[in-house]
């Protein structure tokens, strides 16, 4: 081998190992950062089988029209972003530890609630709305702890993990949610999710420290848990850890407040809310018009909530890993723009899809992944289209969503950061789960004539607004990002 060859081979060699690096970064990490990989799996898994169900619930089971359930939806939605929003603060008062344990224990509650109860008067007000309440103690805790549990050089592919495990959850949730409809019918009985939320509390409480934070330097301290209550009476010291933890909350809510950088990161959360309103039209408007459409037993947990996260899975840590000197900005704008036009495969008439219903690429969709016998609906085409397209948009922008936030907050205010990036959804999530009702009674009944494709259309134009938005405003709201170009 002549010297060129070697210097070569030799470079090629150094850039794959380096390549490789970007994924074994995590070795060595904390086992707190694996705990909340675990129980993130565990936590999704049992949301996703809710969010997947609870318009079928709210209808089949408490007696609700398709608006009454979406008013019930806007309800729910609107109470997790509003409680959100109040526990971030709390959570940076009182730890991480606490949190979860507090948040744990009260989804354990809720979900048994909803899953041993039929009366409207009982599951709605202690099991749906207690639920959110437990939910808003988790998700910005969630992604506080990944922040406060890497260094720098882990933190990118730290946050890709977090992502591509929140699918896992997602993947199995929706394998599930076709297993037990396939097992049961539509309107069958099932009564085991809510024990999804005992491991979780379990592994937190025995295996997760308080106090642990690692340095961007990847040094680990452990800061023990303050006795600052020994020599009083337990209700004494849950008096005074209460008056404490209130007037930490406070103080830390008014300081994110007056960070310099706040209110163009609000702004800037607001203008995507436009591409996320796909996601929860997925989860509500979506399982009823699949049904309808397609017929019942149509596989439909598999076409989103299956499809969906195994190519998030693949897709993720290898954008994540090539993407790294790329600002998150950018990278958010562009995969917003592919999943606004996703919807579109939805928005177009069905027969277009005729010609690819009825080759390859039908057969494959239909008949080998699905297991649809006889002739292939143009539908599932143009469903797994769409969800092939809005999968890659996701896998580009929304990991680096999280990382954005985390990067913004100051240190020991993550959590408020967290949970205040949840504030632009609060009326968005209110008018989807609103809207979710009225569209799917106006153009994609139940019963009568339907136009779904007039439906789709109104969302993806909706959703536009969001990568419209993100570019002719970018000079207005992007900040800086450490060690990587802004445009």
């Amino acid at each position: 081998m002549t010297t060129d060859a070697a210097v070569l081979a030799a470079a090629k060699e150094s850039r794959l190992a380096a390549f490789i690096s970007k994924f074994t970064v995590l070795h060595g990490a904390v086992r707190e950062l694996w705990i909340i990989y675990v129980t993130k799996v565990l936590e999704i898994l049992a949301y996703g089988m809710m969010s997947s169900t609870i318009v079928l619930w709210l209808s089949s089971d408490l007696g609700y029209s398709d608006s009454q359930a979406g008013y019930m939806i806007a309800v729910w939605s609107t109470i997790i972003s509003l409680f959100t929003v109040l526990v971030g603060s709390l959570t940076d008062s009182v730890g991480i530890r606490k949190s979860f344990l507090m948040g744990f224990g009260v989804c354990l509650v809720s979900r048994a609630f909803m899953t041993f109860s039929t009366s409207k008067w009982i599951v709605i007000p202690f099991g749906l709305m207690l639920l959110a309440v437990g939910l808003a103690l988790m998700v910005p805790v969630m992604t506080a702890a990944v922040k406060r549990y890497t260094n720098a050089a882990q933190r990118s592919m730290a946050f890709s993990m977090y992502y591509v495990l929140m699918n896992v959850g997602f993947a199995i949730a929706g394998w599930v949610f076709d297993f037990v409809r396939r097992s049961l019918g539509e309107t069958g009985g099932y009564t085991l999710p809510f024990l999804f939320s005992i491991p979780g509390l379990v592994v937190t409480y025995f295996g997760l420290r308080e106090g642990v934070e690692v340095s961007d330097e990847g040094e680990v301290t452990v800061t023990p848990e303050k006795k600052k209550y020994e020599g009083h009476s337990a209700w004494a010291a849950l008096c005074l850890m209460c008056k404490d933890t209130l007037k930490d909350t406070v103080r830390i809510f008014i300081a994110v407040w007056k960070h310099p950088s706040f209110y163009r990161f609000m702004i800037f959360l607001t203008l995507v809310v436009g591409v996320r309103l796909v996601f929860y039209h997925m989860h509500y408007t979506f399982p009823k018009y699949g049904i309808r459409e397609l017929g019942p037993g149509a596989p439909i947990g598999q076409l989103f909530s299956v499809l969906n996260p195994v190519m998030i899975v693949l897709l993720v840590p290898l954008v994540g890993a090539l993407t790294q000197k790329i600002s998150a900005y950018r990278m958010i704008c562009v995969g917003s723009v592919i999943t606004a036009l996703s919807v579109f495969f939805l928005a177009v008439p069905t027969p277009w899809f005729a010609g690819l219903a009825d080759g390859w690429l039908g057969h494959l969709v239909a008949h080998r992944w699905l297991g649809v016998e006889g002739a292939v609906n143009p539908m599932y085409v143009s469903i797994t289209l769409m969800v092939a397209t809005l999968s890659v948009g996701e896998a580009l922008w929304s990991p680096r969503l999280y990382e954005y936030t985390a990067a913004i907050a100051p240190k020991g205010q993550e959590a408020s950061y967290m949970a205040l990036s949840i504030l632009p959804y609060f009326g968005a999530k209110f008018v989807v789960g609103m809207f979710s009702g009225l569209l799917l009674e106006t153009y994609c009944p139940a019963q009568g004539a339907r136009n779904s494709e007039m439906m789709w259309l109104i969302i993806a134009l909706v959703t536009l607004l969001s990568p419209m938005g993100l570019i002719l405003f970018r000079k207005y709201i992007q900040v800086h990002e450490a060690g990587r170009a802004e445009t």
